[in-house]
Formats: C-alpha cells, structure tokens, sequence
C-alpha cells in the first residue's frame, strides 16, 4: 500500500466526470487499498479516485459515530438518490465541511439530510446505503467529485469568491497541484 498525492482545485482530472470501472482488477484492488491509506493518513472521511490522480467512478469512506461505531467501505459505480436539500441557509456550525483537494479551509453548505447509494464492492457485490446526516454529506460529496464537482463548486457567490481568493493566494487552481499526506505540510 502506497500513501498517493491528492490533486488540488484546478487540476484537470478534478473537474471532469470519471469513467465506470469495466472490472474489478487487481489495479483497482490496490488503488482502493491506496485510498484507504491515503484518507486515512490525511486524515479525512472520504475520498474520490479522481483526488489521486485516477478518473475512475470509486470512492472510499469512513466515519465515526458518537457512540465509537466504525462505519467503512467503498462504492464503485454509484449511483445516488437523495431527498432535497432543506431550503434556507446552511448552518456554519452545524453544515460546514472540508475538502482533502481545496485543504485547511471549511465553508457551510447545504445538503440533502437524506440519501440512498448503490453501487458494488470490491467483489462485485451489491452494495446500498441508505443514511442520512453527517453520513448522507460524507456520500454526497464524494459522488460529486465523480461527477467533476468539487464542494466549493456548490458555495453560495460570496463563499465562493473567498475560495478563488485562497486559491489565488496559494497557486492553487492550474494542473498538476499536488500534496502528500504525512509529508506536505498542509492541513488538511
């Protein structure tokens, strides 16, 4: 297992719709083995194959409960329902989230409360989630990343001319930026 740079914003692979995984091979064994390293190295709840480089509809997760429940997996070939959104505006305490590929910085948005994944597993099993809170962002956001959208993507005009400042400000927003958990220092 390898821990795998994470593509910053503005890097192409980032902002284009990932292709269906044909067959599970032993490429993708270990690229979802990287994964896992990766995110959990970053440390972070989710990540994307297209974050490391590699445009393909994957995407692993994981999240704790209050209560200490470990909740684990990967979706290859998702696909996503959702309730909509609640309308309003987000909370800033309560609706803010991160990104490993736009790191250090949180903004509130809003999100479906409620969703349904499908998709299969690493032995081609069906897999359906149905969840709803923190675990419904945590599907969202990375669903979005397989279709070429990054959370910042979906901030209201005032955040979102902040997250163009910041990329500004960091050289972020072209091709072929890049950090390495455990050996950038960014915080993530």
């Amino acid at each position: 297992m390898a821990i795998l740079p994470i593509r910053i914003m503005g890097d192409p692979v980032l902002h284009s719709p990932a292709a269906v995984v044909d067959e599970i091979t032993d490429e993708v064994r270990t690229l979802v083995a990287d994964m896992f390293e990766t995110m959990d190295a970053a440390p972070g709840v989710g990540l994307a194959a297209p974050q490391v480089g590699v445009p393909l509809r994957i995407y692993v997760y994981t999240y704790q409960d209050d209560d200490g429940a470990p909740w684990r997996g990967v979706v290859i070939n998702p696909v996503l329902w959702m309730t909509p959104p609640a309308p309003g505006s987000p909370d800033p305490d309560e609706e803010s989230e991160g990104c490993l590929s736009f790191p250090g910085e949180r903004f509130p948005l809003r999100r479906s409360d409620e969703v349904l994944v499908t998709g299969i597993d690493l032995d081609g099993a069906p897999v359906r989630i149905e969840v709803d809170g923190w675990r419904a962002r945590i599907m969202q956001h990375e669903f979005d990343h397989l279709d070429g959208i990054l959370y910042i993507d979906r901030l209201d005009d005032a955040d979102w001319k902040t997250t163009q400042k910041i990329a500004r400000k960091r050289g972020w927003g072209r091709p072929g930026q890049s950090w390495t958990p455990g050996v950038d220092d960014i915080d993530a």
